[in-house]
């Protein structure tokens, strides 16, 4: 009879090789889990903050946009007239612009010498710090002046936008219309559109998954202005 040794067997080099090369391969497999549902929650809640940022964009245009309109108030003396209103919109790549007078000022500072009137204008700008990106700016003026679509001061109403585009429902036609302009004999004068629609498309979306490229978020809205005549009540000799 053979004696058996009392000894253990150790491990060789080889299995102690495999070993490692198993377990680094099972600690990249939960390192890309883990990494894989790290992108997935930032991508999901990057998307969220985009839509609440288009979303808040929407209701500030939808709140200033329903109080909009137009004073067919004159001085006897015109020369002396020292406020202008209109509703102004032009087309334009990747946004369209639009002027206007609205009632929905807020006033914020106590004993401030401002009334419920301001002067709005909404227009995509390139930003100044990233090359390529165009945000969705405001222009808010409290006080009415003879220039409706200068001065103020101008705030990023939405980052990053890759379309803003504005159509206008005519109440005379039933038409929707590309532009609108209050101060032009040839177009309305006087009047206001019905509707407004809205269209905004945001860029950083979901990613696709054929070339991870980033998607488009669009937001579209329609807002009604009840006040669409000017506005011309204590007016000498009506």
């Amino acid at each position: 009879m053979t004696r058996r040794s009392t000894q253990a067997r150790g491990f060789t080099l080889i299995e102690v090789l495999v070993a490692v090369a198993i377990l680094a391969m099972i600690a990249t497999v939960i390192y890309s889990a883990f990494a894989g549902m790290r992108r997935t929650k930032e991508g999901v809640e990057r998307i969220n903050d985009r839509y609440r940022e288009g979303r808040l964009a929407m209701s500030r245009m939808v709140r200033e946009l329903q109080s909009a309109f137009i004073s067919m108030h004159q001085p006897i003396p015109p020369v002396v007239s020292v406020q202008k209103t209109i509703f102004k919109a032009t087309q334009g790549s990747p946004g369209d612009r639009l002027d206007f007078a609205s009632f929905a000022h807020r006033r914020l500072v106590a004993d401030a010498r401002e009334t419920d009137q301001e002067e709005v204008s909404y227009y995509a700008e390139s930003d100044t710090e990233k090359s390529g990106v165009v945000n969705l700016v405001r222009r808010v003026s409290p006080r009415l002046d003879l220039y409706p679509e200068k001065g103020g001061k101008i705030e990023v109403l939405v980052t990053d936008i890759d379309l803003f585009q504005l159509q206008f429902l005519d109440p005379a036609t039933g038409q929707w219309k590309d532009r609108w302009d209050t101060t032009q004999a040839t177009e309305q004068v006087g009047r206001l559109p019905l509707q407004v629609r809205i269209l905004l498309v945001l860029n950083g979306g979901s990613r696709h998954s054929a070339d991870r490229g980033q998607g488009t978020i669009r937001l579209v809205t329609k807002v009604v202005l009840p006040m669409t005549k000017g506005l011309t009540f204590a007016v000498q000799g009506s």
